[in-house]
């Protein structure tokens, strides 16, 4: 099944993540040097097909293009360049990185782990690689049926779920 691959470039290491075959969830693949990025690419497409390339698009918060969009869009032109039957698309990265650093922290890394800048680029490439998805599938959430959460993590007053991934916690009342 095809695959949808992500990508956080940056000017020394480019995150990569793939989605799973149906393009619903996105996860974090590798960081490799950016000089070795095709080739990696040309080597994960000999072993997956590739339907689409996503690729982080830097902008400022009012919109315009960053500093950094002049190398991302180089990129992409030797992207397309390599690998002509292969769409590449662009998705907004605003605040990518500081979601990986949160990501890290809420999945329980410790600090001297979080330090390393190649597991933020990986993290980061998901994200813009999610965020893509979702768009695309209509932005829909997954939502876990009633008769499939335990009941300790059902509040059967409202029929919310405790763990909704929305962010919040989940806390039995007294």
């Amino acid at each position: 099944m095809d695959r949808i691959i992500g990508i956080d470039y940056g000017r020394k290491r480019t995150g990569v993540a793939a989605s799973d075959p149906l393009g619903i969830f996105a996860s974090a693949l590798d960081t490799v040097q950016s000089a070795k990025i095709i080739e990696y690419l040309k080597t994960y497409c000999e072993n997956e097909t590739v339907r689409t390339f996503v690729v982080g698009w830097p902008v400022n918060m009012d919109g315009a293009p960053s500093e950094a969009a002049a190398d991302v869009r180089a990129f992409v032109s030797r992207l397309r360049r390599e690998f002509p039957s292969i769409p590449v698309e662009m998705e907004d990265e605003r605040f990518t990185s500081v979601l990986a650093h949160r990501a890290m922290i809420d999945g329980g890394m410790k600090a001297s782990e979080r330090r390393d800048k190649s597991s933020v680029d990986k993290i980061s490439a998901a994200i813009i690689l999610q965020g893509w998805l979702d768009r695309r599938n209509g932005g829909t959430n997954f939502v876990v049926p009633n008769q499939f959460v335990p009941d300790s993590l059902s509040d059967k007053t409202t029929g919310k779920h405790g763990r909704s991934g929305r962010g919040g916690s989940h806390r039995k009342k007294r």
